[in-house]
């Protein structure tokens, strides 16, 4: 095992403890949470506002507060939330396309605080009060590791 398939397994199970098992076995249970608690950072974040470089595929690590909750637009079964830094340069805004599933235990509000958390493989983003992670952004490479592949013997 890499170092980045154990970290990446090791984030997952963080963020995937949050969400609830309705899976008849450990393996279907471990992949319904990893898909339902990630996703790509292409997939999953856009619409910085303050990015000189044109890469709106970036977030700072701070708290943010969530300016908007709503369907993503194209999107069924995933919510839009829209988030505005507090601290450090306030006119850094964005948003990230979650799966409703990783939000079932618990909404995401407008004027809620989200904790951004910078990892190597990508972004967490936790709930500001319990610091309990909900949603990973992966980096694409990392992502496309976690894909399923079919394995004939």
């Amino acid at each position: 095992m890499t170092f980045k398939t154990f970290a990446l397994a090791v984030a997952l199970a963080a963020a995937a403890s949050t969400l609830p098992a309705h899976a008849d076995s450990f393996a279907s249970s471990a992949s319904s949470a990893g898909s339902a608690s990630s996703g790509s950072i292409s997939d999953s974040i856009g619409g910085s506002s303050n990015s000189s470089s044109g890469d709106n595929k970036r977030a700072e690590t701070g708290p943010y507060r969530v300016m908007d909750v709503a369907q993503a637009p194209a999107k069924a079964g995933v919510t839009r939330i829209t988030l505005r830094a507090v601290a450090g340069n306030a006119a850094t805004e964005f948003w990230i396309d979650v799966p409703d599933r990783a939000l079932a235990d618990r909404h995401v509000t407008r004027n809620e605080v989200v904790q951004v958390n910078e990892r190597v493989y990508g972004y967490e983003f936790a709930y500001g009060d319990t610091k309990k992670p909900f949603f990973l952004a992966l980096q694409d490479d990392w992502y496309r590791d976690l894909a399923s592949r079919k394995v004939t013997i």
